[in-house]
């Protein structure tokens, strides 16, 4: 009877201490709570705060899931190959299965856009607008971020019925006027390595600085060179000078401004870098030739024309 009695007392320990403390976040509590993280987020990286609300709430059971309570991870982020930090190793998919730990919540909610907007499958995720909660959900699905075949819905059922696109309606910026510097009024985002990183039309960039190479900045960045070389439009031939805008993620499709005058010396890539346009889609706009390059006082369009 004392063996009996010992076991259920450690089994009851061991019960109670695998539980979280208190009562579990309900999902509007969850939502109270976190909303400024995801908002926060999208101001920077331009994914819309309703989708990244909405995978938190089902990837971390409205916060009270293991993963979450236990190691801060609210989007159930793998430890990859690249991923150096502290882990925590539970059954998912597979027995023992590595996972990020974070130190707060917001480590978690920054890193799940840093995952997002550093990874090549994401890439076409940015295209979107970033009131387009559905398609963004839909790419997710086809991009694998999850094995559920229902991912989509699941995303847009709860984005729907807890209204949270009304948080992305927060990431509108009015259009602004042309200048001789135009990037001079962008928000620095973040400083890292010793050097301001910036955002302008929703993507960060930086400035290239005396010494800098292309290696140099994607080890910095902790990216890889095709990104530095796809993102920028780039050969790896191409010279880096200091003062180039060097983007840390994909291009838009286009711009806040409709149009550029071209200045003398002005080429169809400095257009691009200036309003963070990819440069074929420039040439679509304009029904030029790639390779081509446009006379001054030319009226270049930075954004689909209507018929």
């Amino acid at each position: 009877m004392r063996k009996l009695i010992f076991i259920i007392t450690v089994l009851s320990f061991v019960w109670a201490n695998a539980q979280p403390a208190g009562r579990k976040m309900t999902r509007q509590e969850y939502i109270e709570t976190y909303k400024d993280l995801a908002i926060k987020e999208m101001l920077r990286t331009g994914i819309p705060a309703s989708i990244t609300l909405a995978q938190a709430i089902l990837e971390s059971g409205n916060g009270n899931s293991p993963l979450a309570q236990y190691a801060n991870n609210h989007f159930g982020i793998k430890c990859h190959t690249t991923w150096d930090g502290e882990t925590f190793i539970m059954d998912d998919d597979e027995k023992n299965e590595c996972f990020r730990k974070y130190k707060s919540v917001y480590e978690s909610f920054y890193d799940h856009s840093e995952f997002l907007a550093n990874r090549k499958r994401y890439a076409f995720l940015f295209d979107y607008k970033t009131t387009d909660y559905k398609a963004w959900a839909k790419g997710l699905k086809k991009a694998g971020y999850a094995t559920n075949p229902k991912y989509a819905d699941l995303l847009i059922y709860i984005i729907e019925k807890y209204e949270l696109y009304r948080y992305d309606k927060l990431s509108k910026v009015p259009p602004r006027n042309l200048a001789k510097d135009h990037h001079a009024k962008d928000v620095a985002v973040q400083k890292r390595e010793n050097r301001l990183v910036k955002m302008h039309n929703r993507i960060k960039y930086i400035i290239v600085k005396p010494g800098d190479t292309y290696f140099k900045i994607a080890k910095d960045f902790e990216l890889s060179l095709w990104q530095i070389y796809k993102y920028n439009d780039l050969n790896e031939n191409d010279p880096l000078k200091p003062g180039d805008i060097i983007y840390l993620q994909p291009k838009r499709n286009k711009a806040p401004e409709k149009v550029h005058i071209v200045k003398k010396g002005e080429t169809m890539h400095d257009i691009s870098q200036l309003y963070g346009v990819k440069l074929k889609k420039l040439y679509k706009y304009n029904h030029m030739f790639i390779g081509t390059e446009p006379q001054p006082g030319t009226k270049i369009y930075l954004t689909k024309q209507k018929q």
